[in-house]
């Protein structure tokens, strides 16, 4: 039976790929779970519009990425901390603190998630995080991390 695809199907095929698959296959799983549709003129032209607006949304979901990763690119995030005993902090600056500190600083808000820190930064200091928003879009920013000054009692 020949079917158009209408979603990806692991090692099968992906949406928009017209195949001869086995009649069992498409009537008992693919058409029921409309992952597939019998071959017709009107099912192919709907996919291919479908496809068609699908990849206007994530041309115009890359162009928003690169605007936000250009006006993130190379910024410096002030963090301040209280400091211990041979410059340790109390605590430690996590990608959540440098998400709160670059909405502050830029407007934009960024999912802590986003942000790769391969462990919370625990000492003063100047670091590169990069913030991953896409698959390939990576800029990133530098993260200063200083001491925070305690009021003077003189």
């Amino acid at each position: 039976m020949k079917v158009v695809f209408l979603e990806d199907v692991l090692s099968i095929a992906k949406a928009g790929d017209v195949k001869e698959v086995a009649d069992g296959y498409a009537r008992n799983y693919l058409i029921p779970k409309k992952l597939a549709a019998l071959v017709s003129p009107e099912t192919t032209s709907r996919l291919e519009a479908q496809l068609k607006s699908k990849a206007n949304k994530q041309v115009q979901l890359e162009t928003e990425l690169s605007e936000i990763a250009n006006q993130l690119e190379g910024k410096e995030v002030l963090l301040q901390a209280k400091v211990g005993a041979k410059d340790r902090l109390y605590g430690s600056i996590t990608s959540a603190d440098i998400a709160a500190e670059l909405e502050k600083a830029t407007g934009i808000t960024i999912d802590k998630r986003k942000i790769e820190l391969d462990e919370p930064i625990r000492e003063l200091g100047s670091f590169d995080v990069a913030i991953r928003l896409g698959k390939d879009t990576i800029p990133k920013v530098k993260v200063i991390v200083s001491e925070k000054e305690i009021g003077s009692n003189a």
